[in-house]
This record gives C-alpha cells, structure tokens and sequence, in this order.
C-alpha cells in the first residue's frame, strides 16, 4: 500500500516484497498460514532466493514491524532497518483496544467488504492528512486498498495483527541490537508517537525523526522528505559515519567541566592557548 521505492538510491537493487495475504503475493484460505513470524521469514526467503547476504530492510507500518523483528532473529543478515510509522497497538495501555479492535476489523472485512472497509480506514484520524495535502495521492491510497482480498486483510487482522507481540515487551532484546536504525514517524499518529520513543530510547545506534503534521502514512504525505532521510541514514551506513551514540571520552559534563577550572575562571575563551589551560588545570 506504499508509494514505490525504486528512486531511492538509484545505485543499490530494490526489491518490493508484499505479505502474504497481500495481492499479488498468495492469498490462503487457512488462517493458520498467517502471522508475523511468517512476514519475517519471507523476507529472509527472498533473499535466499536472489542470492541477497545482507541488505537494508525498509518496512512501513506493518512492514516495519517485520523489519525490526528481522533484526532480531537475523541480525547477521541486516546491514541496516528503516521503520516507519510503527508501533500501532504496542503500547501498554492500547493493548486490550488493539486486541478487541483488531478482531472487530478481522470480521468486518468479510461482512462489509472492501469498498466499504477501504473508505472507513482512509477517513481514520491519522489517514485523513493525506487527503488535505494530496487529494490524489489519498485517490491513489484508497483505490490500492479496495484492491486488496477482504480474506487476506481479514486473516491479516486476527492472526498477524491480533497475535503479534507488543515492541514493549521486546525492549530488552533492543537494547542488544547494534544494527543502525532509522525510526520516522508523524507528530499525529498519535498511537505510534510514544513508542517511537520507547524504540529510540532502547535500540543503541537508531535516530528517530518525526515529521510535524503528519499522520500515519508518512511516506506518502511527505514523499520527498522521507526519501531525502532514507537516503542521508542509508547513505551515513554505507560510509560507516552513521553513529553508534557519543563516546564516552568525549562526554564531559558541565559540573564536571567546572570543577577542573578554578571558581574565578569560570569560562574559557574557544580560543584560549593550551599552556593557559594546564595552567588552569593545576592551580
């Protein structure tokens, strides 16, 4: 449902992997074929498959979800993640909404069909940003839901959605997890925000940048630049200049900065020659 990626770096290969359930990909009918652990795995799939070792994986919403799971279980395969408006019903105080809400969706696909399931979702709170700043682009969005099969949203729903684990509870393996991190995320997708924040606080090398006015589908409302941060952080990795936090040596606090000075020399010029500061130093 994502506006296409191929301008991204013109230099490196891009392939478009769409879940299972997801038109072209295969539509099962047995619910049990469904669930998260099966999006990631589908991606390590594929990258066997073209002979891929290692690759950046750049996911939204449900697709960021699978990409940080797949820096968790293959973290040997992942040269870099980029997810974006993640988190949807991980919060801790969402989950018994998300758990009722998703099953009422799982149902209503079936029962109301996609023509009407596809025009609720696009005049959700964080979908209707799109359709003020680009009507067309909204068109567009809702025009490629309605394509979707009612069984494989439905199935997406109850098994996928429903039975996924909140990042919450997966901020301790985070925290273990070295692989640069790029988290975007719209100042009004409000059930996203605090988890970002969370995700930000616990993975070691991830920047987080929110896009002000803007709802859940960040990349199609603000196109230009979230492709301009996908290709500065991909960019910075590639270099090996995207960074691992700030280095300890070089963190120095001002309580601490004060008190290697003397109380009357409370401040030192940029300037100041280095036999002034050892003379400092030792007084």
């Amino acid at each position: 449902m994502g506006s296409p990626v191929s301008p991204l770096l013109p230099r490196l290969s891009v392939h478009r992997l769409q879940c299972q359930g997801y038109l072209p990909s295969e539509v099962p009918e047995d619910a049990a074929l469904y669930g998260w652990e099966y999006a990631v795995d589908d991606i390590a799939a594929v990258m066997r498959g073209l002979a891929i070792e290692r690759a950046h994986i750049v996911g939204v919403s449900m697709g960021g979800y699978a990409a940080l799971q797949f820096g968790l279980r293959y973290p040997q395969k992942t040269s870099a993640i980029v997810a974006a408006g993640v988190g949807s019903g991980s919060h801790p105080a969402q989950r018994d909404a998300w758990f009722r809400e998703t099953l009422v969706l799982s149902r209503a696909f079936l029962e109301r069909g996609m023509g009407a399931m596809a025009d609720r979702i696009a005049h959700g709170p964080t979908r209707t940003q799109l359709k003020y700043k680009d009507p067309k682009s909204w068109q567009d969005f809702v025009d490629r839901l309605r394509s979707h099969s009612a069984l494989g949203m439905s199935n997406t729903m109850a098994r996928c959605q429903n039975l996924r684990p909140s990042l919450h509870d997966l901020r301790d393996n985070f925290v273990g997890m070295e692989i640069p991190v790029l988290l975007a995320v719209g100042d009004e997708d409000i059930p996203c925000l605090e988890t970002n924040l969370m995700l930000k606080s616990a993975l070691p090398n991830a920047g987080l940048w929110i896009c002000s006015n803007t709802g859940h589908a960040v990349n199609l409302e603000e196109p230009a630049a979230f492709n301009a941060h996908v290709e500065n952080f991909l960019g910075a990795v590639e270099r090996g200049s995207w960074r691992r936090g700030y280095p300890k040596a070089e963190i120095v606090s001002n309580e601490k900065l004060q008190r290697q000075v003397s109380p009357a020399r409370s401040f030192i010029p940029s300037n100041q020659e280095r036999a002034d500061l050892i003379r400092l130093h030792h007084n």
